[in-house]
């Protein structure tokens, strides 16, 4: 498949210069390497997440303590995710690419599989966000329809009154479909335009998920005598924890009425330049505080980590500031909303699609 490509524009190209001298300015100015907060985090989250897994299974016993113990889990899973996975994916945490490798597999330990991730976030929605047939993130499921300009079928036209019993089964779509469906539908967008993955990926695939849901199920009750009612539902509440945390922090970033959704012309165009397209298709949220910040890995500051994501989220607010008067003084589309503000507009786009709204304005 030929590749999109972004208009060209040189006044942009020019204006996307001046905005990353600016932006690398400020970053240089800050003394402190603020990036060994994160990796303090890089052993002490996989550790509290090793140690809740051992205080459940020392005190199965006890069945509120087990239940409550793997719910905790399910929220450091999205801990871990937010604040390690997608830095060392970049190579934020450390220097060297080969700690941060390390770093990344620990998502095959959780449930997930790091080669194919890295696939969909790198080369599949950072290179094209939002654009349908190239970007994973919005990659249609058949139950919920996510781009405006398809038209609803079947159990879609139902979606906006359906999804909230969909979502908090988004990890086990996840765990039990999506990875698989990557690795072997040839339909799916990864194989379409990436090529051919290695059978050796595929191996590790399924053996990390075996031994996933060996220690998550098997070894509780073989060894600790938990019962597999229990250990399967302890697992359910963990992973349908993780499903509702990881969707409240990144549903209200890309798929909302207010981004583009753009559309390739005949040649593989986009409508936009590299730099316009970034800001059409993303927003950032207002809350900014401490939790967001140094809990949340400051997903709140989303745009920066498109337009700059070779700098870690412990730079996105001074980046942002920079970002948002620079996108004032030369018209540049930057948003931010409110948090549930944002998840509402999510609602409506699901909403309206379900609708067929596009084709009614176009119409």
């Amino acid at each position: 498949m030929e590749k999109p490509s972004y208009l060209k524009d040189s006044d942009d190209a020019k204006l996307f210069n001046e905005l990353r001298k600016k932006v690398n300015q400020r970053v240089e100015a800050i003394s402190e390497n603020r990036d060994i907060y994160i990796q303090i985090k890089a052993v002490i989250l996989p550790l509290i997440y090793v140690g809740l897994y051992f205080f459940a299974v020392f005190n199965a016993e006890k069945h509120w303590v087990y239940i409550l113990s793997f719910v905790f889990m399910g929220i450091f899973l999205v801990l871990i995710y937010l604040n390690l996975i997608h830095e060392a994916a970049h190579n934020n945490i450390y220097k060297s690419k080969r700690l941060n490798w390390i770093v990344l597999h620990i998502f095959d330990f959780i449930g997930a599989n790091s080669y194919i991730w890295k696939k969909r976030h790198i080369a599949s929605h950072h290179a094209y966000p939002n654009v349908d047939g190239w970007d994973t993130d919005i990659e249609q499921s058949g139950l919920l329809l996510i781009v405006p300009w398809i038209k609803a079928k079947g159990v879609q036209k139902y979606q906006h009154k359906f999804f909230f019993l969909v979502y908090p089964l988004y990890l086990f779509n996840w765990m039990f479909i999506r990875d698989f469906r990557d690795f072997f539908d040839k339909e799916r967008v990864i194989l379409k335009t990436q090529g051919r993955i290695p059978v050796i990926e595929k191996l590790k695939m399924v053996s990390y998920k075996l031994f996933y849901f060996f220690y998550q199920i098997v070894v509780p009750v073989m060894f600790f005598k938990v019962s597999i009612g229990l250990a399967l539902g302890a697992w359910f509440l963990q992973v349908i924890s993780a499903s509702i945390f990881a969707l409240f922090v990144l549903l209200p970033l890309h798929p909302l009425p207010d981004n583009a959704f753009p559309r390739l012309n005949k040649d593989s165009g986009l409508p936009f330049s590299w730099l316009r397209h970034q800001f059409e298709v993303t927003n950032d949220l207002k809350e900014n505080n401490w939790f967001v910040r140094n809990v949340l890995g400051n997903f709140n500051f989303h745009v920066a980590h498109h337009l700059f994501p070779n700098y870690s989220y412990m730079y996105y607010n001074e980046i942002t500031e920079e970002i948002e008067d620079f996108a004032k003084d030369h018209g540049l589309a930057y948003k931010r909303f409110p948090l549930f503000n944002a998840l509402a507009k999510h609602r409506d786009l699901l909403r309206q699609n379900a609708n067929n709204a596009y084709y009614i304005l176009e119409e």
